[in-house]
């Protein structure tokens, strides 16, 4: 099969610093998802893309077949997770006592969910209900605007209000609120946190914030302390994903890049600065260009360290980079 090899050399990185990094490299692998059948397309995507510990991949989409698609490694459609809302932006697959779990954030309903792999709802999250009202936005000054869900070591639960007023809210295990943090007051100065994701890399554990609008990758503590920004003059970042020491990071501005611990820029995926092409979900599947990004949304790695990127897009479109 024919293969588009993306490569950035991160050796002109440290050359100041008389390092040298190793190079990181990955390539496209065309048309790896096939759409459910009768489908041309996935379907309007607005969410995001995980894992599962057997391999599987999930999608989530709005419109027909929306919810949430499960995809095999070959990129096989095989079903629908049951009951599923279809307006899920943010989702991730935690992994608890040996069973997957999807926590997700109902876009427009102010909820979060925990259900098994094959739908059944474990735990409900109701923000309107739990949530203090200070917290709270819109001209009502109750509305909620959740756009993304994670974990921590402790199974305490950060769900981020990033269409909102960007403050973080975090629960117990059990749905407990507890308190809230961030917003738009300095130190945290967030401006749409759009994903909030545990940070494995790092013991004791961090929380990563996509600070899209401001362009940068924010560092909090478990607690919800501002540690500091990562990286700056990031194309819009939209969600992140780990694997080993490296983060790769989806830029609504038309790119995928992956960056090492410390925060430099490893590689670049599907780099597009076509005006018209990037941060729209309207381009149509006659103008895609193999291995160009228009508007990444989500991501995911697999166990490969292969990335799987998930684009805002009303037909739906997602592509595969494998590690070279």
């Amino acid at each position: 099969m024919k293969t588009l090899i993306i490569t950035l050399t991160s050796a002109a990185l440290f050359a100041t610093a008389g390092l040298l990094q190793a190079e990181v490299s990955y390539q496209l692998v065309p048309g790896w998802l096939k759409a459910p059948q009768g489908m041309d397309h996935i379907g309007n995507s607005h969410g995001d893309a995980a894992v599962d510990s057997t391999g599987n991949v999930y999608i989530s989409v709005e419109g027909d077949k929306g919810g949430i698609q499960v995809y095999d490694k070959d990129g096989n459609y095989l079903h629908n997770v049951a009951g599923a809302p279809k307006t899920l932006h943010g989702f991730i697959i935690n992994k608890e006592g040996g069973e997957d779990f999807i926590y997700a954030s109902v876009l427009g309903k102010a909820k979060m969910v925990k259900m098994k792999l094959d739908g059944t709802v474990v735990l409900t999250i109701d923000g309107k209900k739990s949530i203090p009202d200070k917290f709270k936005g819109g001209k009502d000054g109750k509305t909620l605007k959740l756009t993304s869900v994670t974990v921590g070591p402790t199974g305490d639960i950060y769900i981020a209000d990033g269409y909102g007023r960007d403050f973080i809210h975090r629960f117990d295990k059990s749905g407990k609120y507890l308190n809230s943090f961030g917003g738009r007051e300095a130190p945290y100065n967030f401006k749409t946190a759009h994903k909030v994701f545990v940070d494995p890399r790092f013991e004791p554990n961090r929380l990563l914030v996509c600070d899209r609008a401001n362009r940068r990758l924010v560092h909090l503590d478990l607690d919800g302390k501002f540690l500091g920004v990562i990286a700056e003059g990031i194309r819009l970042p939209c969600s992140a994903d780990f694997h080993g020491d490296l983060v790769a990071v989806a830029e609504l501005a038309g790119r995928a890049v992956v960056l090492d611990k410390e925060g430099k820029v490893v590689a670049e995926l599907g780099k597009n600065e076509t005006k018209g092409e990037i941060s729209t979900n309207k381009v149509k599947p006659e103008s895609w260009k193999k291995g160009v990004c228009t508007a990444p949304h989500g991501l995911t790695f697999d166990a490969d360290g292969n990335i799987i990127v998930t684009e805002w897009n009303v037909h739906g479109r997602v592509l595969r980079f494998d590690k070279k």
